[in-house]
């Protein structure tokens, strides 16, 4: 499978078979984790695998989600992430972006689901799962084996906005 396929082929997954990853395949989500490029290679995040049913189900009460299998908790240490020296933008929730991005890609050329979120509540994440201070939660990567059908890979002709609404060459 080519990367745009494997692109194409990602969606959403919000129902999960109850059966567990295997750990060959959490090791391969975690290397790509691992080789994802980030800025300055400084590598700031820090990623907690959930995968035990009392830790699942602290995460379902603080995230409100139905329940999969797996969940990585992708965290960033700021004081690690490299920091644009004229304006002072931090880099770490782009390079936390970065490695999400690649888990998920990774998760679904292995033929697994996945569901990227972004809404929850850091702290209540950070009591639950004894996060400590000098990590921030940025992004939660739920996989597991979907429970349903794939959507087409097709759904891109109509679902996402033609190149020319969204390319500008030279200028704008």
């Amino acid at each position: 499978m080519t990367v745009l396929q494997t692109m194409r082929n990602r969606y959403s997954v919000r129902a999960y078979l109850p059966r567990a990853v295997e750990i060959e395949k959490i090791n391969a989500i975690l290397e790509a984790a691992r080789i994802a490029p980030t800025a300055a290679n400084r590598q700031p995040q820090r990623i907690l695998v959930v995968r035990v049913p009392e830790q699942l189900a602290k995460f379902c009460k603080v995230c409100h989600f139905r329940e999969s299998p797996l969940v990585f908790i992708v965290c960033v240490q700021r004081g690690e992430s490299w920091v644009r020296t004229c304006d002072r933008f931090n880099a770490a929730v782009v390079d936390a972006s970065i490695v999400t991005d690649h888990m998920m890609l990774e998760a679904t050329e292995l033929g697994l689901g996945s569901l990227w979120m972004s809404a929850f509540d850091p702290e209540a994440l950070r009591r639950e799962f004894s996060i400590p201070e000098n990590l921030t939660p940025v992004n939660i990567l739920c996989v597991g084996y979907a429970d349903g059908p794939a959507p087409s890979p097709e759904r891109f002709v109509q679902g996402r906005k033609p190149l020319e609404q969204i390319v500008f060459w030279e200028r704008f």
